[in-house]
């Protein structure tokens, strides 16, 4: 038996590598299906062309040459019951316990033996705080939604990415007085180059000010102080949208027993071929490998892992 730990697109597909071998496994996931997706802006588009979210060899078709993550969360839906994949939704894993082959993985519902376990978490489920007073306040929102909530509101978002611009630009259209509070000085040469000029447009118009090289100071109930290269800035504010990342579940990792590097990225220790980690019969897969550079790795390029680790576990079970 294998414990997949996350039922993201790469947990999902790990599964199906595993059945394709034969090999008895579980899939365990703390949300719902594909939950970090579940959790990305509802008119969210992918920078990616459907064949290369593809899991499984069953064609991804969508209505443009872009995904939504609607179509997604569909496709994904459709893949799990195609495959009839054993999936324990809304079930944490609280810690594992054994050595190779005789793992015992417990969570907050029940107990499973295991000979081998895979860590697919990704990096979504926690958000990096800004860490200044005020954050803990109900209008500092760390996951943005849709528009409408912010109708006729002051609002801050905070991040120059590409959750910070869609953030941006569909609340001013929706209504929102809006600003932007960017770390660096210039919008983030990663956003999508179909949006970008479009903020670049919208900042320098002034329709959305936008305070670089910035950061926040203080999140009172009406207003936020800014941290400006021209001094402190007071604004009215009724909502603030931290679009500032997120970052992988290093608590998990711990009570795995996964090593993490000691630099910057606090990348999970693994090999590179079979993504065996430094504890013997544990795993990881997909973006959850990059640690703190969530821009190296993505579906379409971590989606490879799932038949490494399948083929690894065949020869060693």
């Amino acid at each position: 038996m294998v414990i997949i730990i996350g039922a993201g697109p790469i947990g999902l597909a790990t599964g199906i590598a595993l059945q394709e071998q034969g090999i008895p496994f579980k899939i365990i996931e703390r949300g719902c299906l594909v939950n970090s997706l579940f959790h990305y802006p509802t008119n969210m588009t992918f920078f990616s062309t459907s064949d290369k979210l593809e899991i499984g060899n069953i064609p991804f078709i969508s209505h443009g040459s872009k995904p939504t993550r609607s179509e997604a969360l569909e496709y994904y839906r459709r893949v799990a019951e195609h495959y009839d994949l054993p999936i324990h939704l809304y079930e944490t894993v609280t810690s594992l316990e054994g050595t190779d082959g005789d793992f015992t993985v417990k969570t907050d519902k029940d107990i499973y033996k295991a000979e081998k376990v895979v860590a697919a978490t990704g990096f979504y489920g926690q958000a990096n705080m800004m860490n200044v007073p005020g954050e803990d306040l109900p209008k500092v929102k760390h996951y943005y939604d849709e528009p409408h909530p912010y109708a006729w509101q002051k609002v801050l978002v905070v991040g120059g990415g590409n959750s910070a611009v869609d953030a941006a630009l569909e609340c001013w259209r929706g209504g929102a007085e809006v600003s932007m509070l960017l770390k660096h000085d210039t919008i983030k040469p990663t956003v999508k180059y179909w949006v970008k000029p479009d903020i670049e447009n919208r900042i320098k118009n002034e329709e959305i000010p936008a305070y670089f090289n910035s950061e926040v100071k203080e999140i009172r109930e009406r207003e936020v102080v800014l941290k400006t290269p021209d001094g402190e800035v007071t604004l009215e504010n009724d909502f603030v949208l931290a679009m500032t990342g997120y970052h992988p579940n290093f608590s998990l990792m711990e009570s795995l027993g996964v090593e993490l590097t000691e630099d910057k990225n606090c990348m999970p220790i693994y090999d590179e071929d079979s993504l065996e980690t430094n504890r013997k019969g544990v795993y990881v897969a997909g973006v959850v490998c990059g640690g703190m550079d969530t821009s190296r790795l993505f579906i379409e390029n971590s989606r490879v892992h799932a038949e490494q680790i399948a083929t690894h576990i065949q020869e060693h079970l």
